[in-house]
């Protein structure tokens, strides 16, 4: 179902929204307000100290059974649930490397009747760490992937990765590491403004910028963004800005990446701040996954 865009145009106007949502939601014993009344100052501040965590991706695959089967089979995922929701025509499964009350994991949707989509040039790979990734690239060859990249070091450098695609198109980025917390470890999004970028990730969704690299010989640039201090330790966002590209195509296969929060309310407001995030759902209640939620674009119109 589209989701009808909301831009907030003043510090004013979102200032007196999340105030009556704290009011109505204080009503019904759901959170509790301090009556602080809510700046750019004290929401941005707050958001530093607020309990986050990559939660899960959704993509829209043209296979579901495949996709699993290929998850499980070449990158060692697990299935953690699946099901189907035939009144409204599409089924989905979770799968990822643990739990997903501790894990980061990724949402599969397939909706009938479509097998194919478009991936685009907007979204631009995943990221799994393994502490011997050639296996894990030629099992990939076997089961009807594709190696974009075969594993090895970029000239003077130590990191050991390797690139490939999944049946639909989805491309993998697998990087040769030690163990870690979470193996799902990435999602890189392109961009048209690299600060810009990093900016509202780190302000508006008080995210740590753990590196950033320029590489004029190869025309590109990039910031890795996440919640620890560590990026070979944690889940991370890499956003990547090529010289002199201005736009991108979004696609309709990728669909948001999901954060966990301590409150909704002030999330949204922060994102609404004048940081470049355009608010999509405001937040409120959602009956359907009993939680409290909104969503949102980031400059570059990727949503979370």
């Amino acid at each position: 179902m589209p989701l009808r865009h909301l831009q907030i145009s003043s510090l004013s106007r979102i200032t007196s929204s999340m105030q009556r949502h704290f009011r109505r939601m204080a009503a019904t014993k759901n959170v509790t307000t301090d009556n602080v009344p809510i700046t750019r100052d004290n929401v941005l501040n707050w958001v530093k100290n607020d309990t986050r965590r990559f939660l899960n991706a959704i993509v829209r695959v043209g296979d579901l059974n495949r996709t699993v089967e290929f998850y499980k089979e070449c990158f060692g995922m697990q299935l953690l649930s699946q099901k189907d929701f035939p009144e409204n025509n599409y089924s989905k499964a979770i799968v990822g490397f643990g739990p997903q009350e501790s894990h980061f994991v990724l949402e599969l949707i397939y909706i009938y009747g479509v097998d194919k989509y478009e991936v685009g040039t907007a979204w631009g790979h995943f990221g799994i760490a393994a502490e011997d990734i050639y296996p894990i690239v030629e099992k990939v060859r076997q089961l009807g992937g594709v190696v974009t990249k075969e594993p090895g070091t970029i000239e003077g450098g130590a990191q050991v990765y390797a690139f490939v695609e999944d049946p639909n198109g989805y491309s993998f980025e697998l990087l040769q590491r030690g163990p870690t917390p979470d193996p799902l470890c990435q999602i890189m999004l392109q961009v048209t403004d690299l600060d810009r970028a990093a900016s509202f990730y780190e302000k508006a969704l008080g995210m740590n910028i753990l590196l950033k690299y320029d590489s004029p010989q190869d025309q590109f640039a990039i910031a890795m963004v996440g919640y620890g201090s560590d990026q070979t330790q944690t889940t991370v966002i890499e956003l990547k800005y090529n010289y002199n590209v201005t736009e991108y195509t979004a696609g309709n296969a990728y669909v948001q990446a999901a954060l966990g929060t301590d409150d909704v309310y002030k999330s949204a407001a922060a994102v609404a701040q004048e940081l470049g995030g355009k608010i999509v759902r405001p937040p409120g209640p959602n009956p359907k996954t009993n939680t409290t939620m909104t969503s949102f674009l980031d400059p570059d119109g990727r949503k979370t």
